[in-house]
């Protein structure tokens, strides 16, 4: 019985050989494509199709959640609930209510983000396929890797290897699942 395989992964010099890779790869129809670099390459990430984060969407809506909640709380207790006035000063003092209000959007919007990002990435992820390819450890360090998920409609297991091949990789590796 054949191995289940995760995808077929082809290791790339320079970020300029990915980049290309990449494209030939959307060009050939495939469209379950993975890329790994030690640094951010825009170009192969618009070719890839990522969107923008939604993580600062997330921050924003929780953080003005958190003011409004805390801005909201203090004015109930201050002025509705238990209004005492010390001093002669407004019951609705808004001036007191800033820095407390500030602080908890600030902590609202933190563990928002936190969250939101684990939530996004799907992490904490212990173990990926990836990792148990022989040689992906350099993808930190100097290496540029294009995979072709075995998810993909075009996949094949052979044809995906000759046609990675055509891209003049260093070498063309299996990902086992």
């Amino acid at each position: 019985m054949a191995e289940k395989l995760y995808g077929m992964i082809a290791e790339f010099r320079k970020p300029e050989a990915l980049a290309e890779a990449v494209k030939e790869a959307s060009r050939a129809g495939y469209t379950r494509l993975d890329a790994f670099s030690p640094f951010p390459l825009r170009d192969v990430a618009h070719l890839l199709g990522a969107r923008t984060s939604a993580i600062p969407w997330i921050a924003v809506v929780a953080g003005l959640a958190g003011a409004v909640v805390q801005y909201g709380s203090q004015y109930w207790m201050n002025v509705i609930d238990y209004p005492i006035n010390v001093g002669g000063r407004p019951l609705h003092s808004w001036p007191t209510f800033i820095p407390a209000t500030l602080i908890v959007a600030i902590l609202w919007a933190g563990v928002a983000t936190l969250l939101g990002l684990l939530i996004i990435l799907r992490l904490p992820r212990l173990h990926h396929p990836i990792f148990a390819v022989h040689g992906f450890e350099r993808a930190s360090e100097d290496r540029f890797f294009l995979c072709i998920l075995s998810e993909d409609p075009l996949f094949d297991e052979e044809g995906t290897r000759r046609f990675l091949e055509t891209l003049a990789p260093q070498i063309v590796r299996e990902v086992p699942a």
